[in-house]
């Protein structure tokens, strides 16, 4: 039986009305949480997924970001190794009709690639970035952030470097837990030798470890994993470090930090911004904390101190160098007078 042409764009206006395009894409991913979502048998088995690609999951937030957004989001959608990626927006005061265009966009700028698809969260808790979601096809999953920019060869590089240690975070960078002798306390800090923390500015995992984060080690025994939760929502910060504390509990391994050849990284507070006259100064990191890094850091080191005070024991495990991808020459060979790699050819 035909159906008539004008029922036909009845049903779509009615669809389009009904669903906004933020939902609806032209390779649409059934994107609403599953309220049992912490349920074995309503996620996908994890043996099932894709070993060979990874689920892009971008933070989105701060409508001053979008063009810098829509950048990212194409750059990882142009990765063969990419099967999808999502925008998870966290911000609630972000007008529907804002979301509506930048799908659109997507949908028209990159209809090439992998699907860029917006869903927006169901509120700002940071600990939403780390929902196991029903519709993830891929055993790989890259957070990352909205104002940072990494060489595509990296992030290859780093899918490399994962698929050989999958029980262990991926990242580009690194922070370290200390203990603060005088006054006898765990402290966020840097060490230049070692590392036990990588930030989700860029992090790769394994998807079984979302399912840990929000739902702790065995189905119906979340214990100590919901309060930890709560520090994260009382602090709005420290989701990362909390995800560290969360796999290296789990595989009593820590992180890998692998080299790149490039990375902007504009939310860093330490950019030096350059504001012409008559302009307005426009922060566009995630971070807005270009006079705090003291305040920021000491919050950190609270949300540390409160973790292993939840947790009883301290999981957090260092590591040593980072993984690069390029084999040289190290020993020195004298060559015309001078002492030079060995592998060098000529010689000024």
């Amino acid at each position: 039986m035909e159906v008539p042409a004008i029922l036909l764009i009845s049903t779509i206006f009615i669809l389009v009305t009904l669903f906004p395009l933020s939902i609806l894409s032209l390779r649409p991913l059934s994107l609403n949480p599953n309220p049992n979502q912490c349920i074995r048998k309503t996620l996908p088995n994890p043996h099932s997924l894709r070993p060979d690609q990874l689920t892009v999951l971008i933070n989105g937030y701060s409508e001053l970001r979008i063009s810098l957004l829509t950048t990212i989001a194409g750059s990882y959608a142009a990765l063969p190794i990419v099967a999808n990626v999502v925008v998870l927006w966290g911000d609630p005061l972000t007008p529907q009709e804002t979301l509506d265009s930048l799908s659109t966009n997507f949908s028209l700028l990159y209809s090439s690639g992998a699907p860029v698809t917006v869903l927006r969260q169901n509120s700002n808790s940071l600990n939403s970035r780390f929902l196991p979601r029903r519709w993830i096809r891929t055993r790989g999953i890259l957070i990352c952030d909205d104002d940072v920019e990494v060489d595509p060869k990296a992030v290859e590089f780093a899918f490399k470097v994962w698929r050989v240690n999958q029980d262990r975070l991926i990242g580009l960078f690194s922070r370290s837990h200390g203990l603060d002798l005088r006054r006898k306390e765990w402290i966020y800090t840097v060490h230049e030798d070692k590392y036990s923390i990588v930030l989700t500015k860029f992090m790769m995992l394994h998807v079984e470890f979302l399912y840990f984060y929000s739902c702790g080690k065995e189905e119906g025994l979340e214990g100590n994993f919901s309060k930890l939760r709560g520090v994260v929502d009382d602090m709005h910060n420290c989701e990362d470090i909390l995800m560290n504390f969360v796999v290296t509990d789990v595989t009593n391994k820590g992180p890998l930090l692998v080299g790149a050849d490039r990375i902007r990284d504009w939310g860093d507070a330490r950019n030096e911004v350059v504001v012409e006259e008559g302009e307005k100064e426009v922060d566009v990191g995630l971070s807005g904390v270009k006079r705090g890094l003291g305040e920021h850091r000491k919050r950190r080191g609270e949300c540390i101190r409160k973790f292993h005070q939840i947790l009883g024991r301290m999981p957090l495990r260092y590591s040593y160098g980072k993984v690069v991808n390029f084999v040289t020459e190290q020993g020195l060979c004298s060559k015309r007078g001078k002492l030079v790699p060995c592998d060098h050819q000529n010689v000024e």
